[in-house]
């Protein structure tokens, strides 16, 4: 900036734009002898790992780290008091802006680490919030994030009125203090509601949107796995899409539906939905219903593993975990075992020995991507059926829906009809019955 002083010389002052600068962070991981006992020491360094990658995803730079061991969580500060005086010392002598813990805090104890630290501190489900608030760019991404961050808000509102209801009343007690208190509470549960019922009328939105899809009996394949194993990228080589795909986790949010051609005669679509992680929060899980009913009107799913990371059994067991509490593990599922090309040799046989349907591809550089369609051609022909039609000349919009959507083995022109052997997909020869059914019953 420049200032021009009143003897006509120019002084220059500079400023540092700091609006990018990484935030400093403290990150600190509890090892309980229950974690330890489930999970194993490999996996606990693996989860510590993962940590810092979501505070750089999220925008910070982790100086410093922490792993504090203990038989179970203290109740008032979580890690104990002399680990917790400790790090308060390191974030005093290293100027740091946050310490993010790798768990989910009570009310409690977040605020009598931050009295202790005199720094801020976030848990791991108010990071993760805070990258989804990032990344959400479509309308519905951001109402479902803003539920989220609201659900977890609520309680620790509702935790600080509960510590002002045990004065009961008096001295102190009464006055704009508390009426805001009140207030705050009220209008974030109004806000919740409003959200709600945005939502409510996305999921109607999405209800019209997969009627239509399933009226012309197009089979649906749902891309699931861990975040950042290659979802986007799949999705990109499969069908041309132009999906953000990036090396970091949570790069996309929003739901996309495209179409594919599996073979001349066979044509899907492809719907890449968001992806998991570990300990997932459920604020995120309720808000994101709505996104993640794709799973249950999906067809087929392909679970997506990269198979280059150290800790790839355990993240396909914390994918299998989300899809069973969504309760579609009765569909049929392909493994897709993505960025091959980061391996040495084959996979281990014995660790992929009882996924389903394993593939082994590339989707950056296209390896084995024709035996990937070559296993979902071959689920979706589990699911046609050999029908013979007789179709009337006045109903030639169902012959073109057959020629499109099946396999035409025969197709001959009478007086009246078109007959026509196809192999198609149930729910279209179901379709094309009942239409021929009323018809006869209205001639």
């Amino acid at each position: 900036m420049k200032d021009k002083l009143p003897n006509g010389t120019v002084r220059v002052r500079w400023f540092m734009d700091t609006r990018y600068a990484p935030e400093r962070a403290a990150s600190v991981t509890l090892i309980t002898r229950e974690l330890a006992t489930i999970y194993g020491d490999p996996t606990l360094d693996s989860r510590r790992k993962e940590l810092n990658q979501l505070v750089r995803t999220a925008g910070g730079q982790v100086v410093e780290e922490f792993v504090q061991e203990r038989r179970s969580p203290d109740p008032a500060t979580f890690i104990g008091s002399g680990k917790a005086f400790e790090i308060a010392e390191v974030v005093d002598r290293l100027a740091i802006d946050m310490v993010v813990v790798n768990h989910e805090l009570s009310p409690g104890q977040q605020t009598n680490l931050e009295a202790m630290m005199g720094a801020k501190v976030v848990d791991r489900t108010r990071l993760i919030l805070d990258i989804f608030a990032q990344r959400a760019r479509s309308k519905e991404g951001k109402i479902q994030v803003e539920l989220a961050q609201l659900s977890y808000l609520l309680p620790r509102l509702t935790g600080m009125g509960e510590a002002l209801s045990r004065l009961a009343g008096g001295i102190g007690t009464r006055g704009p203090g508390e009426t805001k208190l009140e207030a705050d509470r009220r209008r974030v549960r109004r806000k919740m509601s409003d959200l709600k019922q945005q939502i409510h009328e996305i999921r109607s939105h999405r209800q019209r949107i997969r009627d239509k899809r399933q009226s012309r009996a197009v089979p649906l394949f749902a891309l699931v796995g861990y975040t950042n194993s290659g979802k986007s990228t799949l999705m990109n080589r499969l069908t041309g899409a132009d999906q953000l795909a990036e090396d970091r986790l949570f790069a996309t949010l929003d739901p996309l539906v495209r179409k594919m051609d599996l073979s001349p005669s066979y044509e899907a679509c492809l719907v890449d939905t968001v992806g998991f992680i570990r300990d997932l929060p459920d604020q995120l899980m309720a808000a994101f219903r709505a996104t993640l009913e794709e799973l249950n009107e999906a067809d087929y799913l392909l679970h997506v593993v990269d198979i280059s990371h150290p800790d790839w059994p355990e993240q396909v067991n914390a994918v299998i975990e989300v899809l069973t509490g969504l309760k579609v593990m009765d569909k049929e599922m392909i493994t897709v075992l993505n960025k091959v090309d980061r391996i040495e040799g084959p996979p281990d046989p014995g660790l992929i020995r009882d996924l389903p349907s394993p593939v082994t591809v590339s989707a950056l550089h296209g390896m084995g991507i024709g035996p990937l369609i070559e296993a979902m051609t071959h689920a979706v022909q589990k699911h046609r059926v050999h029908e013979t039609f007789d179709i009337p000349y006045s109903h030639m919009e169902v012959v073109n829906e057959l020629h499109q959507f099946g396999e035409v083995h025969r197709e001959e022109y009478g007086t009246e009809s078109v007959h026509l052997e196809v192999s198609v997909h149930w729910a279209l020869a179901e379709r094309t019955r009942s239409l021929l059914k009323e018809l006869q019953r209205t001639e």
